[in-house]
Formats: structure tokens, C-alpha cells, sequence
């Protein structure tokens, strides 16, 4: 029980710095970007990257470790429709990593380097498609720890 419990909150932790990276970002992204908030963005971005990392490994940890049965996700399709939509927001955040990615390296080639409105909006779009996903996850999980659907 207790496992469970300290599992279930170092997930709820990494899905919260990640949602706090993502927030991060979007507040970032606007015009007229100056070099030291492409380097946060891009600090931001490995936060991202390192809690979704944790949000993975506590998934499986609680998937493997946790009272419900595996076979209680592997039957429920909030389950499947959850981790669809984590890695449909994981291939959604390939461009913006890749943007902060050239930015920062054309930062260090040109110190005075900004990029212009139109990649920076790009890439904020890409980050709001994100954080709109993101708002069911926690919906789907609702729904698949209540069994909604099984009759």
C-alpha cells in the first residue's frame, strides 16, 4: 500500500513538472525573442524531456508494481486512449525541440541571433496543440481508473 502510495505521487510530480515545463514554454514563445530566453527555452525543453521521462518510468513502475493487475490496463481502453495521446504530445513536441535545438546553435555562431515572428509562432503552435491535448489525459485517466465503460 505504501509502495503504491509513494509511486503514485512521484508520478503525480513528474506530470506536474512537466506541465510546468510545458507552461514555461508557452509563456517563452513570443515575438521578439532575445538570446537569454532561447537559452530557457531550451532548459525548459530538457525539463520536459527529463519529466517525461519520469512520467514513463513511474507509469510502468505503478503498470508493473501496483495492486490493479496488469491485465486491469491491458483490457481498458482509457488505458490504450491515454497512452495514445501521451505519445501523440510526445511526436507534437519533436518540432519545437528541434526549433530551440537550430536556435540556440545559431545563437552561438551569432551571438545577436533572434529568430523570426513566424518560427517563433510556429513553434508556439506546436507547444499549444500540446497543452490542449494534455488536458485529457487526466480525463482518460478518470475514466479508466473507474472502469467507465465495463459493464
Amino acid at each position: 500500500m505504501l509502495q503504491d502510495a509513494l509511486l503514485a505521487w512521484i508520478h503525480y510530480l513528474a506530470i506536474f513538472l512537466l506541465v510546468v515545463a510545458m507552461t514555461a514554454q508557452t509563456v517563452l514563445l513570443r515575438p521578439t525573442l532575445d538570446a537569454n530566453t532561447i537559452r530557457r527555452l531550451a532548459i525548459y525543453d530538457r525539463l520536459y524531456l527529463a519529466a517525461a521521462i519520469a512520467v514513463i518510468i513511474t507509469g510502468l513502475l505503478r503498470l508493473t508494481l501496483g495492486p490493479k493487475a496488469i491485465a486491469f490496463y491491458m483490457s481498458n481502453p482509457w488505458f490504450h486512449a491515454k497512452m495514445a495521446f501521451f505519445i501523440l504530445i510526445a511526436l507534437y513536441s519533436i518540432p519545437p525541440t528541434l526549433a530551440f535545438i537550430r536556435w540556440n546553435k545559431q545563437l552561438r555562431i551569432h551571438p545577436d541571433y533572434v529568430p523570426d515572428d513566424t518560427q517563433v509562432r510556429r513553434a508556439r503552435r506546436w507547444v499549444m496543440v500540446e497543452v490542449h491535448l494534455l488536458i485529457l489525459l487526466p480525463l482518460f485517466a478518470a475514466l479508466m481508473a473507474n472502469g467507465v465503460g465495463f459493464d
